[in-house]
């Protein structure tokens, strides 16, 4: 359980929370992170500034409306990196939260708080955003499931924005019954999978010298029978950088579009890492948003390509298990670089991705992702809940302990 007093976990609890009697997601315990508009409740974004600078709304996220409506009890708001402009789950104001299934490595970020709660059982649904990994790295190095739905698919209005071209919301649990229950709630319908075994193309990223698909990677995706790989395609290294850099050149642009004339009047105190971002954003130029531009077509072509004999994409979620909190700066910033390669993909082509908690490297918890077609998140979700039949308790904290 974690402290109703720690900051770096929740920022606001709801001491008036009433319970709904009924509906699909009755009695569940939803924590909103700290992005997501709650009327009468101020909107901090994981900044203190920004608190200050912006009047406390009057209206509340839809996304959270619906979610409250079907049943469900909201908890509290949970805390995010400034601006959900990182992914390590690190905040320069707030601390960095215990990751439950981890003790001394990172929590991963943005939408850390909502992981970290749901991790320790103190909330069922963690609502998050994700622009370039904020509920995939989280929901990894946490041991949980978490979505990033397609782009659009969910509204995200009364929410605070980093790149509105990229940012989607989505939500972390325990155990996949529950993901689908949220989805249910929240996702259109999509014809579901009837293909069995389902086609899945195995992306294997080769960084740095090494690949990123290991032995454990290929053990938990056979331990899966209703998935068959039927393609395995190997993702080089300059690939995977280029991606990377068409995604954070694209990603910059609007994030500076988006909040450039703010930090520019209001000079926010940042963290050192948030700062630098923000000021590498600021120096971004048109041509290079039209190179980008360019790539992103190319790249988006060889995506939608990968489906042409395969129903879904499989590839790791996160480079490895979560960096050890006393990393270095430059142990970081090289994970970091690996780590967008990966996340970059399903960004570029406004795809829907689910993190599974199906494996342990290093002795703490991994997974492999799922990516599908636009459109097709509650089909995705229906298969994961095919493959992980299991019902979470409420309280329990089960992060990385779900198998097939």
């Amino acid at each position: 359980m974690v402290a109703a007093t720690d900051k770096s976990v929740f920022c606001w609890l709801n001491t008036a929370a009433i319970e709904h009697s009924s509906g699909p997601l009755a009695g569940l315990r939803l924590g909103v992170k700290d992005l997501f508009d709650i009327a009468g409740v101020t909107t901090a974004a994981g900044n203190p500034d920004w608190a200050n600078s912006h009047p406390t709304p009057s209206h509340t996220s839809s996304v959270v409306e619906e979610l409250i409506e079907a049943g469900s009890v909201l908890i509290g708001k949970t805390q995010t990196d400034e601006l959900a402009y990182s992914l390590n789950g690190q905040n320069h104001h707030f601390g960095t939260p215990l990751n439950p299934a981890a003790n001394d490595r990172l929590p991963g970020g943005s939408s850390s708080g909502s992981a970290v709660a749901t991790a320790a059982g103190d909330i069922d649904i963690g609502l998050g955003t994700d622009t370039g990994g904020s509920i995939r790295v989280p929901a990894s190095y946490n041991g949980l499931f978490g979505i990033r739905t397609s782009q659009g698919l969910v509204s995200a209005d009364h929410m605070v924005p980093l790149a509105p071209r990229f940012d989607t919301v989505g939500w972390l649990c325990r155990d996949a019954a529950t993901m689908y229950q949220v989805g249910q709630v929240l996702l259109p319908n999509a014809h579901h999978y009837d293909s069995n075994p389902v086609r899945v193309a195995v992306l294997e990223p080769y960084i740095d010298g090494q690949t990123l698909w290991r032995s454990e990677h290929q053990q938990a995706l056979d331990s899966l029978p209703q998935l068959k790989a039927n393609q395995h395609l190997l993702l080089e290294g300059d690939w995977l950088t280029g991606a990377s850099e068409c995604f954070r050149v694209l990603q910059g642009r609007d994030i500076w579009r988006t909040h450039g004339a703010w930090v520019t009047a209001t000079k926010p105190k940042f963290g050192a890492d948030i700062e630098a971002r923000f000021q590498w954003a600021a120096g971004l130029t048109e041509d290079q948003q039209q190179q980008a531009e360019t790539r992103l077509r190319a790249y988006t072509t060889v995506i939608h390509d990968w489906f042409h004999h395969s129903d879904v994409l499989v590839l790791p979620t996160t480079p490895g298990a979560a960096p050890r909190l006393d990393a270095s700066d430059e142990q970081l910033a090289r994970y970091r670089n690996q780590l967008m390669g990966l996340t970059a993909i399903a960004g570029l082509a406004g795809l829907p991705q689910i993190q599974l908690p199906v494996l342990t490297l290093e002795g703490a918890p991994a997974g492999l992702s799922l990516i599908a077609r636009s459109g097709m998140d509650l089909a995705l979700l229906a298969l994961v809940k095919d493959l992980f039949p299991i019902t979470q308790t409420n309280n329990n904290n089960e992060g990385g302990k779900y198998g097939p």
